[in-house]
């Protein structure tokens, strides 16, 4: 059980907001296959853009009972807090700050983890949300900017003593992106070091990795990010393996596709056809990882801009994609 303001979540596997995947569609995916919370994909602090139909969309709130969680990114304090402010007013029951991201356009904009090598501006930022807002706010991290700068501790110390209410950290520096192993080491540091609830993110792809994180790095949670891409089963999994029940088998080609198909429809039913079609094209491809002509369908469901014309393929290809072939295209 982890205690995020007044919320209580009652199972520790988290879903990591990803840019461009942990949309609406996605979370409530998650969310179905067991996973306890899930916050939206990050999403500017820049609130001119928050009447853009890309911002709506990522700040809606999914069809689930975990607390509806919005992530924001920036760099100037004020911004950041009217941001917060202006989810909050529009229903976000928990603000999350980004300073994880890696990536080169938002470290560019001194966002995201590049905040890391800033501690006096990470104070500033954290103390302006909090003190705008009246719901809880968290934060995301990694190590540090660079594995010659692990500041993590210090990050996290100065975190709890601006009010952040629960911590999530990726095991790895900016620097590292997404290369190498994650330093478990350097998360137990963290989890030593301050008394909110910590939640450990990096290379946890199954239960007996996430059991394992748990174990060496004694956090609260356990946090799941690129493993979710196509498999939301990958919750159920985690949550049997750490509470010493019977895994789940895999699910059915006719599970998986059934699942793809209401994620599709979710998706077209946000984004309207142009994009929804688009959009989905990216799940279909990790939802069909690993399966039999798989590539082949990937190429062709790459061709189609129809809704009805994808979901019928979706529904083909998983009934039997041992005969997907040129033959079957039309």
């Amino acid at each position: 059980m982890i205690e995020i303001g007044t919320h209580v979540i009652d199972n520790p596997v988290f879903l990591a907001p990803m840019a461009g995947v942990t949309d609406r569609p996605f979370r409530e995916a998650c969310t179905t296959q067991g996973a306890g919370y899930a916050a939206s994909e990050m999403i500017s602090s820049d609130t001119l853009l928050h009447s853009t139909a890309k911002t709506r969309h990522r700040i809606l709130r999914a069809n689930n009972s975990v607390p509806h969680a919005v992530q924001i990114a920036g760099s100037e304090p004020g911004a950041m807090a009217d941001a917060a402010s202006l989810n909050v007013s529009h229903g976000a029951q928990v603000i999350d700050i980004n300073m994880g991201c890696p990536a080169k356009k938002v470290c560019n904009r001194q966002a995201g983890s590049a905040l890391l090598e800033y501690p006096k501006l990470v104070r500033e930022i954290l103390r302006s949300v909090v003190s705008r807002v009246d719901v809880p706010v968290t934060l995301k991290i990694r190590t540090g900017p660079s594995p010659q700068m692990r500041n993590g501790v210090e990050i996290a110390k100065l975190a709890e003593s601006e009010g952040i209410v629960c911590l999530a950290v990726h095991g790895r520096t900016r620097s590292d992106r997404f290369q190498g192993h994650a330093e478990y080491d350097t998360i137990a540091s963290i989890v030593d070091a301050v008394s909110i609830p910590v939640i450990a993110n990096g290379d946890i792809g199954s239960g007996e990795q996430a059991a394992s994180v748990l174990l060496q790095t004694g956090a609260a949670g356990v946090m799941v990010g690129r493993a979710a891409q196509g498999n939301p089963w990958i919750f159920r999994e985690i949550t049997a393996h750490l509470h010493d029940l019977p895994v789940p088998l895999r699910p059915s080609l006719e599970e998986v596709g059934s699942t793809l198909i209401t994620h599709l429809k979710a998706c077209h039913q946000l984004y309207g056809d142009y994009r929804g079609v688009r959009i989905a094209r990216k799940h279909i491809a990790w939802y069909c990882k690993g399966i039999r002509n798989a590539t082949i369908f990937r190429q062709h469901i790459n061709t189609l801009d129809q809704p009805a014309e994808q979901l019928k393929q979706v529904e083909y290809f998983f009934a039997r994609p041992e005969s997907f072939g040129v033959g079957d295209l039309t």
